[in-house]
């Protein structure tokens, strides 16, 4: 039985379905930078923050240690705004930020089995953790009120490190800051490169979840345990019985 168990979140702990590129979104978030003194049309807002996006992935520092860069999207939101003359801090920033993901979410819930899973975690002694591949802007708010971020020692967030899984970086700052013996840990997620091949890269055991968010695999699967089909309760099988 293992003693850390490392979580990925969007598509393993969390069912969720965005959409990023329907008109009505765009259309809202120009209505609200317009309402704040940012005047933008929805195509013109779409089309500057997917340049701003990319040129906030290109400040981040390249260096052999840092494969895969993440930027901090609430830098995006607070240029927008700078662009038209709006003095905009980092409060607002963060609101319109939050506003953005929550007019682009269908849905989003618990997949079932979650509460169960972490109950047996802290009933065996162990300890669980979030490696995620997120913006901490969008994922805290949304795993609070999930009900699910006490449940975690840490929670480790892609845009708040700079660098995203697969990065060994990214995983071993988690290792490193709370001295985890990986025999001992066990990676859990649903996708076969930044979950899967990214925790065997740094000699994690790995559990994959196949679910309906998962990527197309390609190659071999490096998974410690067979394929699950996304079903939490065969993860507590698998792992507590």
């Amino acid at each position: 039985m293992y003693q850390n168990y490392i979580f990925d979140l969007y598509g393993t702990l969390v069912d969720i379905r965005t959409n990023e590129w329907k008109r009505s979104l765009w259309k809202n978030m120009a209505l609200i930078y317009s309402m704040n003194g940012a005047s933008y049309r929805p195509t013109e807002l779409n089309k500057c923050f997917d340049a701003y996006l990319k040129e906030e992935v290109n400040r981040i520092p390249k260096d052999k240690y840092s494969t895969h860069p993440e930027p901090q999207i609430e830098y995006v939101f607070q240029r927008l705004f700078r662009e038209k003359g709006v003095d905009c801090d980092m409060r607002l920033a963060e609101i319109t930020g939050r506003t953005f993901r929550s007019l682009s979410l269908q849905h989003i819930r618990l997949y079932d089995g979650v509460p169960e899973l972490f109950d047996a975690i802290h009933q065996s002694g162990g300890k669980a953790y979030l490696l995620s591949n997120a913006q901490r802007i969008f994922t805290e708010p949304e795993i609070r009120m999930l009900g699910i971020y006490d449940q975690f020692e840490d929670v480790m967030i892609s845009s708040d490190m700079g660098c995203a899984k697969p990065d060994s970086m990214f995983y071993r700052h988690l290792l490193q800051k709370h001295q985890l013996d990986p025999a001992k840990s066990i990676m859990i997620g649903n996708d076969y490169i930044t979950d899967i091949k990214g925790s065997h890269d740094v000699g994690l055991d790995t559990l994959y979840l196949h679910t309906a968010i998962s990527p197309e695999i390609k190659g071999e699967l490096l998974a410690t345990y067979p394929v699950m089909s996304g079903s939490i309760f065969e993860a507590i099988d698998i792992l507590f019985k």
